[in-house]
């Protein structure tokens, strides 16, 4: 039976080009992810996901392209999918167990934030994490998806005002 071998080093097991990208915007991946899921298991699940995501692309990233806005869309996207799945382990575990240990509020807080981000549509909930969780501005993040400034501007605006109403404030 045949066995593979596997690196020390696993950057060393990718290709050059996805390597690079690694070497350089894992960091921003891995950062992205924890601020959206609060968990370094979650984090670092999520940065293998994306890197493989990557890789499995028929089109190689072109990184005169801005490949950061990229991952870190992706990062958005793979933590936001992490806390979607959890909020629904969490909905079937607690429908069975009504007796719940007491949170810190701010946590909890924290917890309801990641829930309600978890229910919007994909793309708002990217543009919100880009822009409160990893602090882009919004003239960024205009260019990431080619929209104008002031787009984004309002765009955020009714998606705090959806966040509000969801969190009872």
């Amino acid at each position: 039976m045949a066995t593979l071998a596997i690196a020390e080093n696993p950057i060393q097991a990718m290709p050059p080009e996805l390597g690079d990208l690694y070497t350089r915007y894992a960091d921003t991946v891995y950062r992205t992810a924890l601020r959206v899921t609060g968990s370094t298991a979650d984090a670092e699940d999520v940065l293998q996901t994306v890197f493989l995501r990557v890789l499995k692309r028929e089109e190689p990233l072109d990184p005169l392209r801005a490949p950061e806005g990229f991952l870190r869309r992706s990062a958005a996207n793979a933590a936001i999918d992490v806390v979607r799945r959890r909020q629904t382990w969490r909905q079937d575990s607690l429908s069975e167990s009504p007796d719940r240990l007491k949170q810190d509020s701010s946590a909890e807080l924290k917890e309801r934030l990641r829930q309600a981000i978890a229910t919007l549509d994909a793309r708002d909930a990217e543009m919100f994490v880009l822009r409160y969780m990893e602090g882009l501005a919004n003239g960024e993040i205009a260019e990431m998806y080619g929209l104008e400034k002031t787009t984004i501007a309002v765009r955020l605006h009714r998606i705090r005002e959806s966040l509000k109403v969801q969190l009872g404030n």
